[in-house]
């Protein structure tokens, strides 16, 4: 019988099927990573927007987490929706002890415009969350907010990353997908000690929902899997292009292919 390692993602619920908890489990089914769930709201959306959320009453937050929590083995964690200030708290207070990989995604808008975390729950996710991560992955808009300034050179990102670890004292990953230079694009990851930056195409073509859900929830499952930071950073990004560069139709729209059939993770 095969092992494969668990992970978890805690976070909302897209009801088109591109981003949130449904993107998350996609990327560690690829990764041969068994995928666990504790989902903080149900949004009704679709690519053209949010047009409902319903938050999950905290207690039941918790049972999911603790749920999963007691029976398996999980290796890593990623978060990203989760709303509100209760829900970040309640987050926090149940994940803090645990020696476990946890992979921030830090969630505040959704590609068309929403907000998903609401105005007093980002000092939560500034002061209580980002410290206990092992890694955060914030894109442009999100770096801003973490940095409190804004964010637009990309020659400069390299210092920039330097400068959010200096605020938050843990590995952050800045990505630039929208920051791009020539149709090149680049993500850079400090972990306090190295600086690597990862280069990629841009494809100005394509239209994807959910690549920050899928970027962050591959590089938990290969966290999951042994691989270290750097590498599990390297191969989800590899990945997410092969993903969003093999994605397929969905009437108006197109969706993330989540299973490009590339390489061997």
């Amino acid at each position: 019988m095969n092992y494969y390692p668990t992970a978890l993602t805690i976070a909302g619920s897209d009801s088109g099927g591109g981003a949130g908890i449904q993107a998350d489990l996609k990327a560690f089914s690829f990764h041969f990573v068994h995928g666990t769930s504790a989902i903080t709201c149900i949004t009704a959306q679709n690519p053209d927007g949010v047009s409902g959320i319903l938050e999950i009453p905290i207690d039941l937050v918790e049972k999911q987490i603790q749920a999963v929590l007691d029976f398996f083995p999980v290796s890593s964690i990623k978060t990203g929706m989760l709303f509100s200030l209760s829900i970040i708290n309640k987050v926090v207070e149940t994940l803090k002890d645990k020696k476990l990989n946890l992979v921030v995604d830090p969630v505040m808008v959704a590609t068309s415009g929403a907000k998903l975390l609401k105005n007093d729950a980002i000092s939560a996710m500034l002061e209580n969350l980002i410290p206990i991560a092992s890694l955060v992955t914030p894109n442009k808009d999100e770096g801003e907010i973490l940095l409190g300034k804004p964010i637009q050179d990309f020659d400069k990102m390299e210092d920039v990353t330097v400068e959010i670890y200096a605020k938050y004292k843990v590995p952050i990953l800045l990505k630039g997908g929208h920051i791009p230079k020539e149709n090149k694009l680049k993500d850079v990851l400090y972990d306090g000690h190295k600086i690597s930056t990862f280069h990629s195409e841009y494809l100005p073509n394509v239209s994807t929902h959910g690549t920050g859900c899928t970027y962050s929830a591959s590089i938990a499952a290969l966290l999951a899997k042994g691989h270290n930071l750097e590498n599990s950073v390297r191969l989800a990004k590899k990945y997410l292009h092969e993903a969003i560069q093999q994605s397929y139709s969905v009437g108006r729209v197109s969706s993330l292919n989540h299973s490009p059939g590339i390489g061997d993770f």
